[in-house]
């Protein structure tokens, strides 16, 4: 009896490590379809709620890290801006991710609440967008302060992009 109970204890055991994806497996998979595997790893495996997310939940997960990353570059133009009111290019900046924060990242979430894949990501690529083109208004000059900023944004909305991408 005590041999039969350890078979079935090793079969439970293989069937939920080798059968039955687990958090890394599902991280590690979702992320390897992304334009940039490392970026998607360190988003991911950064958040606990990861370990008891299904896809959608990874989703959401990399929107809040394109809200987290947004909400930073808004905060350093608003600190620029200070210093330099007038200029246009950080007023664009300015704009684009008021843009994101309050028009694209709201529409991500929505959509993933509601499984549709098509406007959630139409709201993280136009964060690509956004991003892109905040760092275009700097076009000519050789480094500006927001060069990393949009950057980062724009990479983890592309990452994000493909997370939703994937929902079945």
């Amino acid at each position: 009896m005590n041999n039969l109970m350890c078979l079935a204890a090793v079969l439970i055991f293989f069937i939920q490590t080798a059968i039955l994806p687990t958090e890394a497996n599902i991280v590690a998979q979702t992320c390897q379809k992304t334009p940039n595997p490392p970026v998607c790893l360190s988003s991911l495996k950064s958040n606990p709620r990861s370990a008891q997310a299904d896809i959608y939940g990874l989703a959401t997960i990399m929107v809040d890290v394109v809200k987290a990353k947004s909400t930073t570059t808004l905060n350093q133009i608003n600190q620029l801006l200070k210093q330099s009111p007038r200029d246009k290019a950080l007023t664009d900046c300015a704009d684009s991710y008021n843009a994101v924060l309050k028009g694209d990242v709201p529409e991500a979430y929505e959509a993933i609440n509601v499984r549709r894949r098509m406007f959630a990501l139409d709201g993280m690529n136009d964060a690509v967008n956004e991003a892109n083109g905040c760092e275009s208004n700097f076009a000519g000059s050789s480094s500006h302060p927001l060069t990393k900023l949009n950057k980062d944004v724009a990479d983890v909305a592309s990452v994000a992009a493909a997370v939703i991408n994937q929902f079945g």
